[in-house]
């Protein structure tokens, strides 16, 4: 190539290139002074929808929270959209797994969502239009809107589900974490929440990290799995990741994996499978 040719084919406009939604680098994570996830490496795009698996104790929330900027590293760096974690990021929605018990109250579908808007002010009249727009925006986003009116006592739980995932996308996050959010639901509402948050991932162009112990809800729905298990994590497509060498290599104890008519059985060594595989150290 001449100079002339050279000078052309640099004299575009630079392209941007956009930070991953989350990259971690050799990040080792403790509670307690034990080492639950060790020197764990991975990038995730903007925009992908991750499933994260693994048993409990396998570091899943503790994950979340690192991303959160609520539990710093023991080592290594998290990078979010290019930045470091921090608390309150407002580009980040965070659905926990312990919601505490609010299926009790007498609070409308609308003022429980609006709690999350103004903090623990429960019942009292948003301040401005903006934050009511908000409010109504993200009802409206998770079709929600027969659910404004009725009590949450009597609500069913994937019905209070819906509701949650409002309030964790007030304020228009591009990260949405969700600890757990297929917890106590039967399968209909299971279904319901995964199709949901698919449309967010689509519609909106959230990234999305979903944990959970059972894989086959979220088939068709993730474009990446992370697993976790004995402070160590595997992550790509179903087919790479959930294999039986990867995690029988993962796990340290053999696993047998076992594709039935669309679903997935995982199976210890010491013969329970499925979901209950995920729910015991394995």
């Amino acid at each position: 190539m001449d100079a002339v040719a050279a000078r052309r084919a640099g004299s575009g406009a630079p392209q941007e290139v956009k930070a991953p939604a989350i990259a971690l680098d050799r990040v080792t994570l403790a509670r307690s002074g034990r080492i639950v996830l060790a020197e764990v490496s991975a990038t995730i795009a903007a925009g992908e929808f991750i499933g994260v698996f693994g048993a409990n104790g396998a570091g899943k929330s503790t994950l979340l929270h690192a991303i959160l900027g609520l539990l710093r590293p023991a080592a290594g760096t998290i990078k979010v959209f290019g930045a470091a974690p921090r608390r309150g990021n407002r580009m980040a929605g965070y659905l926990p797994q312990r919601r505490g018990q609010v299926s009790d109250l007498r609070l409308r579908g609308r003022d429980f969502v609006a709690a999350a808007f103004r903090g623990a002010e429960w019942g009292l009249a948003l301040a401005g239009s903006a934050a009511n727009h908000e409010v109504d925006w993200a009802i409206e986003t998770v079709g929600a809107q027969a659910l404004a009116a009725r009590p949450l006592d009597e609500m069913s739980g994937g019905e209070l589900q819906r509701l949650l995932i409002a309030q964790a996308i007030l304020g228009r996050p591009k990260l949405l974490l969700l600890d757990e959010p297929l917890i106590s639901l039967d399968l209909h509402f299971q279904q319901a929440v995964v199709a949901l948050v698919k449309r967010l991932q689509q519609d909106e162009g959230m990234t999305v990290l979903f944990t959970a112990h059972e894989i086959n809800p979220l088939l068709g729905a993730m474009d990446r799995v992370l697993y976790l298990g004995q402070g160590r994590a595997a992550i790509g497509t179903v087919d790479d990741v959930v294999r039986s060498d990867v995690l029988t290599d993962l796990y340290g104890s053999p696993i047998e994996v076992f594709r039935v008519q669309n679903r997935i059985l995982v199976v210890s060594e010491n013969g329970i499978g499925n979901g209950e595989a995920h729910r015991h150290d394995v």
